[in-house]
């Protein structure tokens, strides 16, 4: 594929790290990097079941939520410093989309084959990212852009937050905290898809 970066005409007025950062294309390098470590992430999850005695397990749910917590922090990183430094390339629009929901899913599927998750949960949940995804698809080759609303940046958020607190090794309270907020990550998924197929037959 192609590598077009966006950039504009004014004077190069960039820090040493700016330069650095579009010199060796960071945000791209960042999101090539996220897609790599999460079977690092499937790694550390799934040496937590039942197989395991307890505290090895503990030990592993930590890790694997340090490793989600790293990639969720690299989706940001790298979007800040490809708008900041004007680095946005085709590669990183097609891959930095592509790189979160393969990490969510493997997150979701994860948790569902350890037995703490509801399987619908998960098929909502795919089936709308897949949804969106494919019509958004349609309407780039129309011609149309249907920016993402900050619902869908509310949805991300949520998500993040259930599947950290599903993946911690606590009871009681925090656990029924992780199962509220995966139901409203789960609402607001569902919400925001709608909302997003309302705006784009809107600009149809």
């Amino acid at each position: 594929m192609k590598t077009t970066v966006e950039r504009n005409t004014q004077p190069d007025t960039l820090s040493a790290f700016g330069r650095f950062v579009r010199r060796f294309n960071v945000p791209n390098v960042l999101t090539t990097i996220r897609i790599l470590l999460i079977p690092i992430f499937l790694w550390t999850i799934a040496g937590t079941g039942a197989w395991q005695d307890v505290d090895a397990a503990r030990a592993d749910r930590w890790w694997a939520l340090v490793v989600f917590l790293l990639l969720m922090v690299t989706d940001q990183l790298d979007g800040y410093l490809a708008r900041k430094y004007e680095v946005i390339t085709d590669f990183g629009k097609l891959a930095d989309p592509i790189a979160d929901k393969l990490l969510m899913l493997a997150a979701f599927i994860s948790l569902n084959l350890l037995g703490e998750l509801w399987w619908t949960v998960t098929a909502v949940i795919v089936v709308r990212e897949l949804g969106i995804t494919l019509w958004r698809l349609v309407l780039a080759r129309r011609g149309l852009v249907v920016p993402a609303s900050k619902g869908g940046k509310l949805k991300t958020v949520l998500q993040t937050l259930a599947v950290a607190l599903y993946i911690m090794p606590l009871a009681g309270v925090v656990a029924w905290i992780g199962h509220g907020v995966m139901a409203l990550a789960v609402a607001v998924t569902v919400v925001t898809g709608l909302q997003y197929l309302v705006d784009s037959r809107k600009q149809n």
